[in-house]
């Protein structure tokens, strides 16, 4: 068994996560109490208790995610003995889930991980005024087609494709306007579903340049060490291990394109058949599946996951 982890994205947020990891293991409660020191906030509580708008908010769903995912990995390494750089051949996340697993491959510290999202995702929403851009998901189109829509769309605006997410699911973000003219045109061509996505900013667009040179100087400022583990960069789909070459693509990938069915077809061209979520969620593990059939997925959220993974392995 050739065995990868990812880390799941934004979206994958829910009121309660979190709580049964944290009620069944002390490391993971210090995990969630170190975070909350390093933000200053409250933030197990919010995401245990809601209000689910809060949680929602980019600035708490990404560290949010980020805890849950680190708190699995700590429990699954503390209580289990799993020594993750013997056992795991990659490591990729999902937009903020690749700061889940740079922590998990300790290249980061999680009190500097949990501060880099939360200042992500501040300046994500500082670089377009809310309402201002979107996104929408294009199902059941070939990405030619795709871009092609994008171009048509855009009209001087900015409209783009944001996450290829593999079984024909693309995003695309831009501008608004320009999204809803890219949903009408896709109706007009055939394209089997065209929907707006409940999000507050074009995630992955030119338009979030100013979140990304506002990274570029956190990301500076930051000790980063090698992976312990090789990375699967969002923006290249292809492997980094160079603290230097990590840091570039990190700025990139706050305007670039997350590569994902391109990720999954990498790992599992360099032998990995099976793919392991760690955090919240399950939408990872549905994606690999759209991506390659043959994929053996395991979703890790709870003590009982936890226990099934370690048998397993």
């Amino acid at each position: 068994m050739a065995i990868a982890f990812t880390f799941p994205g934004q979206g994958s947020q829910t009121v309660g996560m979190g709580g049964a990891i944290a009620a069944a293991s002390r490391v993971a409660r210090d995990v969630f109490d170190e975070v909350d020191e390093a933000l200053g906030q409250h933030l197990f509580k919010l995401m245990t208790q809601g209000p689910e708008d809060q949680l929602t908010l980019t600035e708490n769903a990404q560290p949010a995610l980020m805890a849950v995912s680190m708190a699995v990995l700590r429990v699954l390494e503390a209580d289990g003995g799993l020594d993750i750089a013997a056992r795991v051949k990659f490591v990729a996340g999902h937009s903020l889930g690749e700061y889940s697993a740079l922590a998990a491959a300790g290249t980061f510290t999680l009190s500097d991980t949990a501060r880099l999202l939360k200042l992500r995702g501040q300046a994500m929403q500082r670089a377009v005024p809310v309402g201002q851009g979107g996104m929408a998901a294009i199902i059941g189109a070939e990405p030619a087609d795709v871009e092609t829509l994008c171009t048509d769309a855009a009209q001087g605006e900015t409209c783009a494709p944001a996450n290829d997410n593999g079984g024909g699911q693309i995003v695309i973000s831009g501008h608004m306007g320009a999204i809803d003219r890219a949903i009408e045109l896709a109706k007009e061509r055939g394209i089997k579903r065209a929907i707006k996505l409940p999000v507050s900013a074009p995630f992955h667009s030119s338009l979030m340049q100013p979140a990304a040179e506002e990274m570029a100087q956190a990301l500076a400022a930051v000790e980063m060490l090698p992976p312990a583990i090789p990375l699967i960069a969002n923006v290249t789909a292809q492997p980094a291990e160079h603290p230097d070459i990590i840091r570039r693509q990190l700025v990139e990938q706050v305007t670039g394109r997350v590569r994902w069915r391109e990720s999954v077809e990498y790992m599992v061209a360099n032998g990995i058949d099976t793919l392991v979520e760690i955090g919240s969620g399950k939408a990872l593990s549905g994606m690999a599946k759209r991506i390659n059939r043959d994929l053996a997925t395991h979703a890790v959220s709870g003590p009982e996951d936890v226990e099934a993974l370690l048998k397993l392995l």
